[in-house]
């Protein structure tokens, strides 16, 4: 790893350090350790995101970007379903421990990937955002970004979606767990496996029609099947129904999770300054998804999971109006980006 390659630095830093807590909990499983492990886990897998876009950008360019994203949440959906079904395999065959010796085991074939990218490949001026050809440019001022009216609404936005979307299958899991015992583990499973095949699916198909209908019509669709989803719940108790409705929460995960990269990095193109944005907005997601889960387990809580679902579909139908309404189109990125005006 080269100074000027600090993306695939950062990477294989967060690999070896995801390595090195499953193996600390696999070998020490005491409660300082684990939670020592989670810290270091937690605090290394965060940057895995925003790294690979940022590579994947600087290789590839704003032209191909969006085929490039939809094939990166293809893999990256793939590779979570391969993994669920692993590492059940391994914890129902061998033991819950041979799991985190799996963990550990796949950090080699992800480094010996990571090599197989050369550096002189990465534009690194281009990965931050920064004008072509402009690599030691000066990026635009952070404060520039918040007066980018485009870029707050799709933040509100986002935090609102995440914020009605984060609890609604935690909730689903809870209404499948009573009187279910055991059984409620598989049809939970079930949920997961259901999402990530449809996001596997739907990835690279968004990524092309991103480039071609633009941004705001896939979002459309990702925002609108949310309160969609969580009327549904209210509507059924049928455990075969409710995870057929997970089928929409691929759609919606799928979509965004392609289109709103896409969007940040028409939004900051020539400011240089994508990846401080794109890791903001990830950490304003997830305070919105925390609270989420505290305000919905409350009304569900005093009020039951109907009140509970419709009160996240009632987020999600704001926020799919704030978009409707509020937020432009950027693939061309046809309007005065604030950012940009700062570096001119």
């Amino acid at each position: 790893m080269t100074a000027s390659d600090p993306n695939r630095a950062l990477i294989a830093t967060g690999v070896v350090a995801l390595a090195v807590g499953a193996l600390l909990i696999a070998l020490v499983p005491t409660f300082w350790s684990v939670m020592s492990s989670q810290g270091l886990i937690g605090g290394t897998s965060s940057i895995f995101g925003p790294a690979i876009c940022a590579v994947s950008l600087g290789i590839v360019g704003h032209h191909l970007f969006d085929r490039r994203q939809g094939r990166n949440q293809t893999f990256n959906s793939a590779g979570n379903v391969a993994a669920a079904v692993s590492m059940g395999l391994l914890g129902y065959f061998i033991s819950n421990r041979s799991i985190f010796f799996f963990v550990s085991i796949c950090a080699v074939p992800t480094i010996l990937t990571l090599l197989l990218i050369r550096p002189d490949e990465i534009d690194c001026g281009r990965a931050r955002g920064a004008q072509e050809a402009d690599e030691n440019g000066k990026p635009a001022e952070a404060l520039a970004l918040l007066k980018d009216r485009p870029l707050l609404v799709f933040l509100s936005c986002a935090v609102m979606f995440h914020f009605a979307n984060a609890a609604m299958l935690p909730l689903l899991g809870e209404m499948l767990a009573k009187g279910k015992g055991r059984s409620s583990m598989l049809f939970m499973s079930a949920c997961v496996v259901t999402t990530q095949l449809v996001i596997t699916l739907l990835a690279s198909w968004s990524g092309r029609k991103a480039g071609s209908w633009g941004r705001k019509p896939l979002l459309l669709i990702a925002f609108g099947v949310l309160p969609v989803r969580a009327v549904l719940y209210t509507l059924t108790h049928h455990t075969v129904a409710l995870v057929a409705i997970q089928i929409l929460d691929g759609v919606g995960a799928g979509i965004f999770g392609v289109v709103s990269v896409l969007v940040i990095a028409d939004l900051t193109r020539g400011s240089g300054r994508f990846n401080l944005t794109l890791g903001a907005i990830g950490t304003a997601v997830g305070f919105g998804a925390s609270l989420s889960q505290v305000i919905a387990g409350s009304i569900v809580h005093h009020m039951g999971y109907n009140a509970g679902f419709l009160f996240l579909a009632a987020v999600a139908a704001v926020a799919l109006g704030i978009l409707y309404f509020f937020m432009p189109e950027t693939r061309d990125k046809q309007f005065l980006n604030p950012p940009q005006a700062a570096i001119a």
